[in-house]
Protein backbone atom coordinates (compact mmCIF):
# COMPACT_ATOMS: atom_id res chain seq x y z
CA UNK A 1 0.00 0.00 0.00
CA UNK A 2 1.14 3.39 -0.85
CA UNK A 3 2.27 6.14 1.95
CA UNK A 4 0.50 9.28 0.64
CA UNK A 5 2.06 11.00 3.77
CA UNK A 6 5.50 10.19 2.07
CA UNK A 7 4.75 11.09 -1.18
CA UNK A 8 3.10 14.53 -0.03
CA UNK A 9 6.64 15.08 2.16
CA UNK A 10 8.72 14.57 -1.03
CA UNK A 11 6.42 17.03 -3.04
CA UNK A 12 6.86 19.19 -0.15
CA UNK A 13 10.35 19.18 -0.40
CA UNK A 14 10.96 19.82 -3.49
CA UNK A 15 8.62 22.82 -3.89
CA UNK A 16 10.84 23.72 -1.33
CA UNK A 17 14.10 23.18 -3.46
CA UNK A 18 12.68 24.90 -6.66
CA UNK A 19 11.58 28.03 -4.27
CA UNK A 20 14.78 28.42 -3.04
CA UNK A 21 16.67 27.53 -6.47
CA UNK A 22 14.33 30.69 -7.39
CA UNK A 23 15.14 32.98 -4.83
CA UNK A 24 18.81 32.55 -5.57
CA UNK A 25 18.15 33.08 -9.27
CA UNK A 26 16.58 36.17 -8.31
CA UNK A 27 19.11 37.31 -5.80
CA UNK A 28 21.97 36.90 -8.78
CA UNK A 29 20.33 38.73 -11.01
CA UNK A 30 19.55 41.58 -9.29
CA UNK A 31 23.45 41.90 -8.54
CA UNK A 32 24.25 41.78 -12.33
CA UNK A 33 22.61 45.26 -11.99
CA UNK A 34 20.47 46.89 -14.65
CA UNK A 35 22.99 47.52 -16.94
CA UNK A 36 23.97 44.21 -17.19
CA UNK A 37 20.00 43.29 -17.40
CA UNK A 38 19.87 45.33 -20.61
CA UNK A 39 22.64 43.96 -22.24
CA UNK A 40 20.37 40.77 -22.56
CA UNK A 41 17.72 41.94 -24.40
CA UNK A 42 17.45 40.56 -27.81
CA UNK A 43 18.20 43.25 -30.60
CA UNK A 44 19.46 41.96 -33.87
CA UNK A 45 22.29 43.39 -35.27
CA UNK A 46 20.80 45.13 -38.38
CA UNK A 47 22.53 45.59 -42.07
CA UNK A 48 24.26 48.71 -41.73
CA UNK A 49 24.13 50.26 -45.51
CA UNK A 50 22.47 53.41 -46.98
CA UNK A 51 25.06 54.33 -50.03
CA UNK A 52 27.28 50.93 -50.80
CA UNK A 53 30.04 53.44 -53.17
CA UNK A 54 32.10 50.44 -54.05
CA UNK A 55 30.95 49.49 -57.68
CA UNK A 56 26.79 50.08 -58.34
CA UNK A 57 26.15 48.36 -55.00
CA UNK A 58 23.57 50.74 -53.79
CA UNK A 59 21.81 49.96 -50.76
CA UNK A 60 18.79 52.73 -49.39
CA UNK A 61 16.27 52.09 -46.92
CA UNK A 62 12.54 52.92 -48.47
CA UNK A 63 11.84 56.84 -48.35
CA UNK A 64 9.54 58.75 -49.57
CA UNK A 65 11.25 59.23 -53.03
CA UNK A 66 10.29 55.67 -53.91
CA UNK A 67 13.23 55.30 -56.52
CA UNK A 68 13.77 52.33 -58.33
CA UNK A 69 17.34 52.13 -56.67
CA UNK A 70 15.61 52.75 -52.75
CA UNK A 71 15.10 48.98 -50.91
CA UNK A 72 13.13 48.16 -48.07
CA UNK A 73 15.62 47.43 -45.17
CA UNK A 74 15.18 43.52 -44.32
CA UNK A 75 15.62 43.83 -40.93
CA UNK A 76 14.30 46.93 -39.01
CA UNK A 77 16.15 47.75 -36.14
CA UNK A 78 14.13 46.46 -32.91
CA UNK A 79 14.48 48.58 -29.87
CA UNK A 80 12.06 48.79 -26.88
CA UNK A 81 8.26 49.26 -27.85
CA UNK A 82 7.99 51.25 -24.40
CA UNK A 83 10.26 54.24 -22.85
CA UNK A 84 9.61 55.07 -19.01
CA UNK A 85 8.99 59.28 -18.56
CA UNK A 86 8.49 60.22 -14.65
CA UNK A 87 7.73 56.75 -13.45
CA UNK A 88 5.21 55.86 -16.02
CA UNK A 89 5.46 53.97 -19.22
CA UNK A 90 4.69 55.67 -22.65
CA UNK A 91 4.08 54.17 -25.93
CA UNK A 92 7.16 54.81 -28.24
CA UNK A 93 7.14 56.63 -31.45
CA UNK A 94 8.55 58.91 -33.95
CA UNK A 95 8.89 61.55 -31.61
CA UNK A 96 9.52 59.49 -27.90
CA UNK A 97 12.61 58.86 -28.29
CA UNK A 98 14.44 56.21 -25.45
CA UNK A 99 18.49 57.87 -25.35
CA UNK A 100 21.21 56.08 -23.79
CA UNK A 101 22.77 58.15 -20.61
CA UNK A 102 24.47 61.10 -22.62
CA UNK A 103 28.41 60.30 -21.46
CA UNK A 104 31.00 62.83 -21.40
CA UNK A 105 33.56 62.41 -24.22
CA UNK A 106 36.74 63.81 -24.55
CA UNK A 107 37.45 66.96 -27.06
CA UNK A 108 39.76 68.07 -30.09
CA UNK A 109 41.27 71.46 -30.03
CA UNK A 110 39.74 74.31 -31.28
CA UNK A 111 42.38 75.61 -32.86
CA UNK A 112 41.86 76.93 -36.28
CA UNK A 113 43.01 75.13 -39.34
CA UNK A 114 46.09 76.13 -40.85
CA UNK A 115 47.23 76.18 -44.72
CA UNK A 116 50.27 75.31 -46.32
CA UNK A 117 50.68 72.40 -44.37
CA UNK A 118 51.78 69.09 -45.91
CA UNK A 119 49.31 67.00 -47.08
CA UNK A 120 49.00 62.87 -47.93
CA UNK A 121 46.51 60.32 -47.86
CA UNK A 122 47.53 57.67 -45.98
CA UNK A 123 44.99 54.87 -45.47
CA UNK A 124 41.73 53.88 -47.68
CA UNK A 125 41.83 56.34 -50.36
CA UNK A 126 42.11 53.43 -53.20
CA UNK A 127 38.56 52.26 -52.49
CA UNK A 128 36.68 55.17 -54.34
CA UNK A 129 39.49 56.18 -56.29
CA UNK A 130 37.63 55.71 -59.59
CA UNK A 131 35.96 58.27 -61.22
CA UNK A 132 33.73 59.37 -64.47
CA UNK A 133 34.20 62.97 -65.12
CA UNK A 134 37.00 66.12 -63.85
CA UNK A 135 36.52 69.47 -63.56
CA UNK A 136 40.09 71.30 -62.60
CA UNK A 137 41.12 68.42 -60.54
CA UNK A 138 37.51 67.78 -58.91
CA UNK A 139 36.89 64.05 -59.75
CA UNK A 140 33.01 62.77 -60.04
CA UNK A 141 32.03 59.41 -60.04
CA UNK A 142 28.54 59.30 -62.17
CA UNK A 143 26.39 56.50 -61.53
CA UNK A 144 23.18 58.46 -62.66
CA UNK A 145 21.37 58.01 -66.23
CA UNK A 146 22.74 61.31 -67.18
CA UNK A 147 25.58 62.71 -69.19
CA UNK A 148 27.31 65.14 -67.38
CA UNK A 149 28.20 68.76 -69.94
CA UNK A 150 31.23 70.84 -68.99
CA UNK A 151 28.38 73.39 -68.47
CA UNK A 152 26.52 71.18 -65.50
CA UNK A 153 29.98 71.20 -63.94
CA UNK A 154 31.18 74.27 -64.32
CA UNK A 155 30.70 76.16 -60.18
CA UNK A 156 29.17 78.98 -61.27
CA UNK A 157 26.62 79.00 -58.73
CA UNK A 158 25.51 82.02 -57.07
CA UNK A 159 24.05 82.03 -53.65
CA UNK A 160 21.98 84.92 -52.18
CA UNK A 161 22.19 83.45 -48.75
CA UNK A 162 25.89 82.54 -47.77
CA UNK A 163 25.94 82.66 -44.10
CA UNK A 164 22.43 80.29 -42.64
CA UNK A 165 23.48 76.75 -42.79
CA UNK A 166 21.31 73.78 -41.78
CA UNK A 167 23.03 70.69 -40.87
CA UNK A 168 21.26 67.64 -40.11
CA UNK A 169 20.94 63.30 -39.78
CA UNK A 170 19.13 61.01 -41.84
CA UNK A 171 20.67 58.22 -40.01
CA UNK A 172 21.15 59.80 -36.71
CA UNK A 173 22.84 56.38 -35.19
CA UNK A 174 25.54 56.37 -37.41
CA UNK A 175 29.40 55.77 -35.70
CA UNK A 176 32.46 54.83 -35.71
CA UNK A 177 35.28 52.97 -34.61
CA UNK A 178 35.91 52.97 -30.96
CA UNK A 179 39.03 54.59 -29.74
CA UNK A 180 40.88 55.66 -26.70
CA UNK A 181 38.50 58.56 -25.32
CA UNK A 182 35.47 57.80 -27.35
CA UNK A 183 34.26 54.07 -26.29
CA UNK A 184 30.65 53.54 -27.01
CA UNK A 185 27.50 51.25 -26.03
CA UNK A 186 26.70 50.01 -29.34
CA UNK A 187 22.95 49.56 -30.42
CA UNK A 188 23.41 47.74 -33.77
CA UNK A 189 26.33 47.53 -36.15
CA UNK A 190 28.34 50.58 -36.01
CA UNK A 191 25.47 52.17 -34.58
CA UNK A 192 24.90 54.43 -30.81
CA UNK A 193 21.35 55.91 -29.54
CA UNK A 194 24.36 58.23 -27.51
CA UNK A 195 24.78 60.76 -29.56
CA UNK A 196 28.00 62.14 -27.98
CA UNK A 197 29.53 59.11 -30.45
CA UNK A 198 27.42 59.05 -33.88
CA UNK A 199 27.56 61.09 -36.14
CA UNK A 200 25.71 63.76 -34.51
CA UNK A 201 28.82 64.44 -32.50
CA UNK A 202 30.93 65.55 -35.82
CA UNK A 203 28.06 67.65 -36.60
CA UNK A 204 28.55 69.54 -33.27
CA UNK A 205 32.04 69.95 -34.58
CA UNK A 206 31.08 71.44 -37.77
CA UNK A 207 28.54 73.70 -35.81
CA UNK A 208 30.88 74.62 -33.60
CA UNK A 209 33.80 75.38 -36.02
CA UNK A 210 31.16 76.82 -38.37
CA UNK A 211 30.25 79.77 -36.39
CA UNK A 212 33.47 80.76 -35.20
CA UNK A 213 33.49 81.69 -38.54
CA UNK A 214 30.76 83.79 -38.57
CA UNK A 215 28.13 81.33 -40.04
CA UNK A 216 24.39 81.47 -38.45
CA UNK A 217 24.22 77.27 -38.21
CA UNK A 218 21.01 75.64 -37.36
CA UNK A 219 21.56 72.15 -36.60
CA UNK A 220 18.94 69.70 -36.16
CA UNK A 221 19.78 66.38 -33.86
CA UNK A 222 16.51 64.65 -34.26
CA UNK A 223 16.30 60.73 -34.32
CA UNK A 224 14.97 59.74 -37.64
CA UNK A 225 16.64 56.03 -37.72
CA UNK A 226 15.48 55.19 -34.34
CA UNK A 227 13.52 53.33 -33.12
CA UNK A 228 12.73 52.17 -36.93
CA UNK A 229 15.53 52.33 -39.20
CA UNK A 230 13.31 52.24 -42.22
CA UNK A 231 11.46 55.10 -43.31
CA UNK A 232 14.62 57.55 -42.01
CA UNK A 233 14.48 59.42 -45.09
CA UNK A 234 10.76 60.34 -45.31
CA UNK A 235 10.79 61.27 -41.37
CA UNK A 236 13.82 63.31 -42.06
CA UNK A 237 12.34 65.29 -44.72
CA UNK A 238 9.82 65.79 -42.08
CA UNK A 239 12.23 67.69 -40.39
CA UNK A 240 14.78 69.59 -42.93
CA UNK A 241 10.92 71.16 -43.71
CA UNK A 242 10.09 72.02 -40.53
CA UNK A 243 13.81 73.80 -40.39
CA UNK A 244 13.09 75.66 -43.63
CA UNK A 245 10.32 76.66 -42.86
CA UNK A 246 11.11 78.42 -39.46
CA UNK A 247 14.38 79.54 -41.59
CA UNK A 248 12.85 80.39 -44.87
CA UNK A 249 15.95 81.77 -46.41
CA UNK A 250 18.53 79.07 -45.57
CA UNK A 251 20.05 77.75 -48.87
CA UNK A 252 22.62 75.79 -47.62
CA UNK A 253 21.70 72.18 -46.24
CA UNK A 254 23.98 69.47 -44.98
CA UNK A 255 22.65 65.85 -44.56
CA UNK A 256 25.55 64.47 -42.58
CA UNK A 257 26.56 60.87 -42.51
CA UNK A 258 29.02 58.63 -42.14
CA UNK A 259 29.72 56.12 -45.44
CA UNK A 260 28.40 53.21 -44.61
CA UNK A 261 31.18 51.08 -46.97
CA UNK A 262 33.17 48.66 -45.20
CA UNK A 263 30.76 47.34 -42.83
CA UNK A 264 33.90 45.30 -40.93
CA UNK A 265 35.07 48.61 -39.53
CA UNK A 266 38.26 47.78 -42.01
CA UNK A 267 37.68 50.83 -44.70
CA UNK A 268 39.30 54.44 -42.78
CA UNK A 269 39.78 56.71 -45.66
CA UNK A 270 42.36 59.36 -43.88
CA UNK A 271 44.66 62.32 -45.02
CA UNK A 272 47.37 63.20 -43.21
CA UNK A 273 47.24 67.01 -42.57
CA UNK A 274 50.34 68.42 -40.82
CA UNK A 275 50.68 66.52 -38.01
CA UNK A 276 46.71 65.92 -37.79
CA UNK A 277 45.12 62.59 -39.13
CA UNK A 278 42.01 63.30 -40.69
CA UNK A 279 39.11 61.27 -41.63
CA UNK A 280 37.89 61.85 -45.91
CA UNK A 281 35.04 63.42 -46.87
CA UNK A 282 32.77 62.43 -50.10
CA UNK A 283 29.83 64.84 -51.33
CA UNK A 284 26.65 62.42 -52.50
CA UNK A 285 24.55 64.41 -55.32
CA UNK A 286 21.14 63.38 -55.86
CA UNK A 287 19.15 64.06 -59.59
CA UNK A 288 15.81 63.65 -60.83
CA UNK A 289 17.19 60.40 -62.24
CA UNK A 290 14.36 58.16 -60.46
CA UNK A 291 11.81 60.46 -62.22
CA UNK A 292 10.83 62.51 -59.21
CA UNK A 293 11.35 66.30 -59.50
CA UNK A 294 13.93 67.66 -58.35
CA UNK A 295 14.75 71.05 -60.88
CA UNK A 296 17.72 72.20 -58.41
CA UNK A 297 19.92 69.17 -58.87
CA UNK A 298 22.64 70.81 -61.15
CA UNK A 299 23.00 73.38 -58.19
CA UNK A 300 23.52 71.11 -55.77
CA UNK A 301 26.19 69.57 -57.90
CA UNK A 302 27.50 73.04 -58.92
CA UNK A 303 27.66 73.68 -55.29
CA UNK A 304 29.69 70.58 -54.46
CA UNK A 305 32.28 70.93 -56.83
CA UNK A 306 32.85 74.49 -55.73
CA UNK A 307 33.98 73.58 -52.02
CA UNK A 308 35.89 70.25 -53.49
CA UNK A 309 37.38 72.48 -55.88
CA UNK A 310 38.62 74.93 -52.67
CA UNK A 311 39.67 71.63 -50.88
CA UNK A 312 41.68 70.81 -53.63
CA UNK A 313 43.49 73.80 -52.81
CA UNK A 314 44.03 74.27 -49.76
CA UNK A 315 44.16 69.99 -48.39
CA UNK A 316 44.27 67.75 -51.77
CA UNK A 317 43.02 64.51 -50.36
CA UNK A 318 40.49 66.12 -48.18
CA UNK A 319 37.77 65.16 -50.30
CA UNK A 320 37.08 61.67 -52.54
CA UNK A 321 35.57 61.76 -55.25
CA UNK A 322 31.86 63.13 -55.83
CA UNK A 323 29.30 60.67 -56.48
CA UNK A 324 26.07 61.74 -58.26
CA UNK A 325 23.44 59.07 -58.18
CA UNK A 326 19.85 58.80 -59.71
CA UNK A 327 17.92 58.88 -56.15
CA UNK A 328 16.88 62.47 -54.94
CA UNK A 329 18.22 61.89 -51.45
CA UNK A 330 15.94 65.15 -50.09
CA UNK A 331 18.08 67.32 -51.72
CA UNK A 332 15.24 69.22 -53.90
CA UNK A 333 14.62 71.34 -50.72
CA UNK A 334 17.34 73.38 -51.10
CA UNK A 335 19.62 75.03 -53.34
CA UNK A 336 22.79 73.78 -52.04
CA UNK A 337 21.44 70.72 -50.44
CA UNK A 338 24.12 68.26 -50.39
CA UNK A 339 24.89 64.76 -48.32
CA UNK A 340 28.28 64.67 -46.74
CA UNK A 341 29.71 61.39 -45.57
CA UNK A 342 32.74 61.93 -43.25
CA UNK A 343 34.84 59.19 -42.72
CA UNK A 344 33.71 55.17 -42.74
CA UNK A 345 33.20 52.53 -40.12
CA UNK A 346 37.35 52.11 -39.52
CA UNK A 347 37.52 56.03 -38.95
CA UNK A 348 37.57 57.00 -35.59
CA UNK A 349 35.72 59.73 -33.74
CA UNK A 350 38.97 61.83 -33.52
CA UNK A 351 39.51 61.44 -37.08
CA UNK A 352 36.20 62.54 -37.84
CA UNK A 353 36.64 66.18 -35.70
CA UNK A 354 39.34 66.65 -36.58
CA UNK A 355 37.89 66.18 -40.51
CA UNK A 356 35.99 69.41 -39.34
CA UNK A 357 38.36 71.31 -38.68
CA UNK A 358 39.73 71.48 -42.22
CA UNK A 359 36.58 71.36 -43.65
CA UNK A 360 34.92 74.20 -41.94
CA UNK A 361 37.98 76.42 -43.36
CA UNK A 362 37.38 75.10 -46.81
CA UNK A 363 33.68 76.46 -46.40
CA UNK A 364 34.95 79.58 -44.49
CA UNK A 365 37.53 80.30 -48.02
CA UNK A 366 34.82 78.92 -50.43
CA UNK A 367 31.87 81.02 -49.50
CA UNK A 368 33.66 84.18 -47.50
CA UNK A 369 36.23 85.03 -49.24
Amino acid sequence: MINMKVIKAKNAIMTLVIIAFLIMLIIKILLLGKDKIKDLSFIPVIEDTIISTSGNSLKEFKSIDRDNTEQILSSELQMSKYIKSNGTEQLADENTIQIQNQTQVATISAEEAQTGLQTEVVSGGNINAKYTNEYNGVQIKNESKYELTQEMLTPDIELENKKDIIIYHTHTCESYTQSTGFEYTPSGNFRTTDLNFSVVRVGRELKDRLTNYGFNVIHDETYHDYPAYSGSYNRSLTSIKNDLAANPNTQIVIDLHRDAVGEAGTYAPTVKIGDDYVAQIMFVIGTDGGGLTHSQWVQNLKYAIKIVEKGNELYPGLFKPIMVRNSRYNQHVAKAATIMEIGATGNTMDQCLNSMKYLSKVMDEALNK
